[in-house]
């Protein structure tokens, strides 16, 4: 019989893998006094930020910037405003109550960001991991910055603050930003809607009126920082789109 001819060799195509983009190293710096001892030298990983209102958006998004970036070998962290070991759940115990002063509202939030700053975010930055903060120092001056506390006073209290690689405003209106809150939550917070500070009576109200203190306060913040504003009012992928844009440029030393 004759000899049988070999089986062709079937060739698997394979999807290359995701090219990585090593971010190149920038310098970095604090915007006032810093941490002592800290060796701004050795931080090689990117710091990110994502600001807005409740309802923005905004951890949406940087859940999918995680994703991304985790999907193209970056190493990342998130962190955010009452994420800390040391005082989260003594500041979410205290807000419950809604008793605390401006004074003291503002110092527990500046002492969960300087933990975290200490514990987490230098450390990450270290080992060279995309840190991604979901709001920074920037909600909180803005915060403080609508029930009066003094700017000056703030910008000291706040010098410890790594200044980061890219900070991202997604910006919405607060007749949206209503909408989608009530749409997800079916209640307002009593501290978002700025109730404290005595706007009305009404809590959909004094919620308008809050955010839109907010928004302004934002805007006259990013005279002084220089942070993107981004239209967070259209659909997620757009949005979404833009942010791994401008992360992209970070990414290439932009």
């Amino acid at each position: 019989m004759p000899a049988s001819k070999p089986s062709p060799i079937r060739r698997t195509q394979t999807r290359p893998p995701a090219s990585v983009v090593v971010p190149e190293v920038t310098p970095k710096r604090f915007y006032g006094h810093g941490l002592p001892g800290e060796d701004l030298t050795k931080l090689n990983g990117k710091l990110i930020v994502v600001e807005g209102a409740d309802g923005s958006g905004r951890s949406t998004q940087i859940s999918q910037l995680v994703q991304w970036l985790e999907g193209t070998g970056h190493a990342t962290l998130q962190v955010g405003l009452k994420r800390s070991t040391l005082v989260s759940e003594e500041l979410e115990q205290a807000q419950n109550g809604n008793i605390l002063s401006r004074t003291t509202l503002s110092l527990f939030y500046a002492t969960d960001f300087a933990d975290q700053l200490e514990n987490a975010i230098l450390p990450a930055l270290r080992a060279g991991f995309m840190v991604l903060a979901d709001r920074y120092i920037y909600t909180l001056m803005v915060r403080d910055l609508v029930r009066g506390v003094d700017e000056a006073w703030l910008r000291n209290v706040y010098g410890i603050a790594l200044v980061p690689d890219a900070v991202i405003y997604l910006d919405v209106r607060p007749e949206q930003l209503v909408q989608r809150v009530f749409a997800k939550n079916q209640s307002l917070d009593y501290w978002e809607s700025g109730m404290d500070l005595g706007l009305s009576r009404d809590m959909f109200d004094s919620f308008l009126k809050y955010q839109a203190l907010m928004r302004a306060a934002f805007r006259r913040l990013q005279k002084t920082y220089g942070f993107a504003i981004v239209d967070g009012e259209r659909p997620p992928s757009e949005v979404s789109e833009e942010l791994k844009q401008k992360i992209s440029a970070v990414l290439a030393g932009h």
